[in-house]
């Protein structure tokens, strides 16, 4: 299962009840974090949840909104006496951009490992997290994130029977390990049937809405996605300062059949986005207004 916490909601700059745009996952004992603009770890907080887990924190770009709080929580962190590394991916600039923002943080008990994006799709695996960042279309480099938990087969004792695989390594394939022993190679697909349905979670903001958005988020279990206005008249803005409208959210979601749809990362102006979700919802019918510290937990699918 995925724990998934839509920690702010706002865009450009806080409100009172509304913190900066970012997004927590827990996994396993690992959690993730996309995004840390100011107030982050005051969301943290106040969800009840730890930052020392934080193993990976992802960057969709380098705009304030989306980072100047991570110089705080490294702090934060350092304090808290963690002392394992934390992964850091973002698009090219990344070691520059956090060395610069650590001159108000400069000493830390944990190492930061940079993994900077490479052209228009990168996938990584950290800690059980399947991490694919793909290119969108904001006015400056930006990407958006897949975050998947992979499901691996069924395990079947015949399988492994027929296959003569001895009962003392079945636990371990079925772990996915690889198994080099009494002069054999064992693998998982020895005693397991074929891989199941994972989640999948995509997240997406400070973009156009463009078909490589909708093509990343196909069948996503969640999807998480800017709306910066909801107000009819805004098209022309949305476009100049290439941001999205609940409505262009809404036509992506319907064309990568996802499951459901949260919006995020509203316009300071945008006071009550919830008055503009029936129109939204005629669009695509299961999308919902984000809110700060908004939480789900996304499991596999039983009948798998």
């Amino acid at each position: 299962m995925l724990d998934v916490c839509l920690l702010g909601t706002s865009g450009m700059m806080p409100l009172p009840n509304r913190w900066l745009t970012a997004l927590m996952t827990r996994y396993n004992g690992s959690s993730l974090l996309i995004d840390c603009g100011e107030g982050t770890q005051i969301a943290i907080k106040e969800k009840g949840w730890s930052f020392h887990p934080i193993d990976v924190i992802c960057f969709t770009h380098y705009h304030g909104d989306h980072i100047s709080g991570l110089p705080g929580l490294l702090l934060t962190m350092g304090n808290a006496d963690r002392r394992s590394p934390v992964t850091m991916i973002g698009p090219k600039g990344l070691e520059r951009v956090v060395s610069a923002l650590r001159v108000i943080a400069p000493e830390l008990p944990f190492d930061i490992n940079f993994i900077e994006i490479n052209g228009a799709e990168e996938e990584f695996r950290i800690n059980g997290y399947v991490i694919q960042a793909f290119k969108v279309n904001h006015n400056v480099l930006c990407y958006g994130y897949n975050i998947l938990i992979e499901r691996g087969g069924r395990f079947y004792t015949e399988k492994a029977m027929e296959n003569e695989v001895p009962q003392k390594y079945w636990n371990r394939l079925q772990k996915g390990e690889t198994i080099e022993a009494d002069g054999r190679v064992f693998t998982p697909e020895l005693v397991l049937g074929p891989g199941r349905k994972g989640i999948k979670l995509t997240y997406c903001t400070d973009t156009r809405p463009i078909s490589s958005i909708s093509d990343h988020a196909k069948d996503a279990d969640l999807f998480i996605c800017e709306g910066m206005y909801g107000e009819k008249d805004k098209d022309e803005k949305a476009a100049e300062h290439k941001h999205m409208t609940f409505y262009d959210a809404a036509r992506l979601a319907k064309a990568a059949e996802v499951k459901e749809m949260w919006l995020t990362h509203y316009s300071p102006s945008l006071i009550r986005p919830e008055e503009y979700m029936a129109d939204t919802r005629a669009i695509f019918a299961n999308a919902k207004a984000g809110t700060d510290k908004k939480s789900v937990t996304l499991e596999f699918d039983p009948n798998e």
